[in-house]
């Protein structure tokens, strides 16, 4: 045999090893062997759907009254998944049901009173202008929701202070970036950079008014008020504070996440038990390690060792793609699961066509490394077309799974998917390499029944 299934062959045991490593791991860490220090470090936890082990879901909706269009939901959509994230909460799923409403599922999460307030927190953020006056974080204020453009002081009405309306400044829209960083202190600060649109106005208002106060109000209640301790006008600056690291973070998120193009509200919210359960959920896995075994033995007896090979490639497949909807991550659910499976066919059916072609080749009085080689190549134009077809079909379920009421649809083609490109490249890579590696110093004539002839 020829040096090159030998290093093909060094490739694959060193992926099947990596495989092993994040299938049987919760995490993965990476640490610097000079410091000891983390470079790496990856949560692989299989995440399962809201099918299988229950979580929360809520039903958000924009309020009458209120022009929405179609980009405004899924705009809004966008903010509250990262918002969320935010949160580390990984895997909500969040739907458009137009005209008005969003419906968002989170898998297996501990604390939904932090979740649900948080989602709740979708009205407008506004920076205020209020001069000398520095009122407690936590009061609700009423704003002249003024257009950026102007730097006017705050109002000089002298009605109480419950009813006295304050000028924004901006709103959130002009922020263009929000982050934490360790401040010279060795505390924690928040830092902030505006869009070109608005550094003027920002730089003109915090030159006029040096020590006063600009609050930083979310649903017209105040959340920071800071002081202007020098001009920004460059349009980058930072918050600083008694801040701890978690208590930046938060703040930045809403910051970041805090200003949507329409209001929506938390018209209901539930607690969703797994409707599977753990029982149905063990059951459909014995089920389908039954029908994997009965793949297995009857590729054995039907193939002999080519079988045998193939039987070694389809638990190779199956460690790859694992690992692969580990790392991703792949969030599971029962129609993922059923795409996984069906995966395994088109494995194990790609496996069959060279089989039947090397058969072929054999019959016809070819050597065995001449049959491997050509019944690959013969039955490769069948396997590209029908993974090629394949593919086609679950980017077109993909695409109809984001619409509302089909995301089963999406998790279903998503696992497909892999599960075929996963399968191409066994087919392709492993399951050559390891005939070659068995079989290319056995002689078919004397051992004809070995190979199913």
């Amino acid at each position: 045999m020829n040096r090159r299934p030998y290093a093909t062959l060094i490739v694959v045991l060193i992926l099947i090893v990596l495989s092993l490593w994040i299938n049987l791991s919760d995490t993965i860490t990476i640490t610097n062997p000079f410091n000891s220090q983390p470079l790496f470090s990856r949560n692989v936890k299989i995440s399962l759907g809201l099918d299988l082990r229950g979580g929360l879901q809520a039903l958000l909706e924009v309020p009458e009254g209120i022009t929405v269009t179609t980009g405004d939901l899924e705009t809004t959509k966008t903010i509250l998944e990262n918002r969320v994230n935010g949160l580390g909460v990984s895997e909500v799923n969040m739907q458009v049901a137009p005209p008005r409403r969003i419906i968002a599922e989170f898998p297996g999460i501990n604390n939904p009173e932090e979740v649900v307030a948080s989602v709740k927190q979708t009205g407008m953020l506004e920076f205020v202008d209020f001069g000398d006056t520095r009122l407690p974080d936590g009061t609700v204020i009423k704003t002249d929701q003024g257009s950026p453009g102007s730097a006017t002081p705050a109002s000089d009405t002298t009605t109480k202070p419950t009813e006295r309306v304050w000028h924004t400044l901006m709103t959130g829209t002009a922020l263009q970036t929000v982050g934490v960083q360790v401040a010279n202190t060795g505390g924690y600060e928040i830092a902030f950079s505006l869009k070109s649109d608005f550094v003027k106005v920002f730089g003109q208002h915090t030159t006029a008014n040096k020590n006063k106060i600009l609050g930083i109000v979310l649903d017209k209640k105040i959340i920071s008020s800071p002081s202007i301790n020098n001009p920004i006008t460059d349009g980058s600056g930072v918050i600083t504070g008694s801040y701890t690291q978690a208590s930046a973070n938060a703040f930045a998120i809403q910051l970041r996440y805090g200003s949507l193009p329409v209001p929506v509200t938390v018209v209901e919210s539930r607690s969703v038990g797994a409707t599977l359960g753990a029982e149905s959920v063990n059951k459909s896995l014995l089920a389908g390690s039954i029908g994997l075994g009965i793949v297995i033995l009857f590729m054995l007896l039907y193939y002999r060792i080519p079988g045998f090979v193939a039987d070694l490639a389809l638990i190779t497949y199956a460690l790859f793609s694992l690992a692969l909807f580990k790392m991703i991550p792949v969030v599971l659910t029962l129609p993922g699961i059923a795409g996984f499976i069906l995966s395994i066919g088109m494995a194990v059916d790609a496996n069959i066509l060279i089989f039947e072609r090397m058969k072929e080749e054999l019959r016809s009085g070819k050597t065995l490394r001449q049959s491997i080689d050509l019944g690959w190549q013969r039955a490769w134009p069948s396997i590209r077309d029908s993974n090629s077809s394949t593919l086609i079909t679950c980017l077109i379920l993909y695409i109809f799974g984001n619409t509302f009421g089909a995301s089963m649809v999406k998790g279903f083609s998503v696992t497909l998917a892999l599960g075929v490109v996963v399968s191409l490249f066994t087919a392709i890579i492993v399951t050559r390499t390891y005939l070659h590696t068995l079989m290319d110093n056995i002689k078919t004539v004397d051992h004809p029944r070995w190979f199913g002839l």
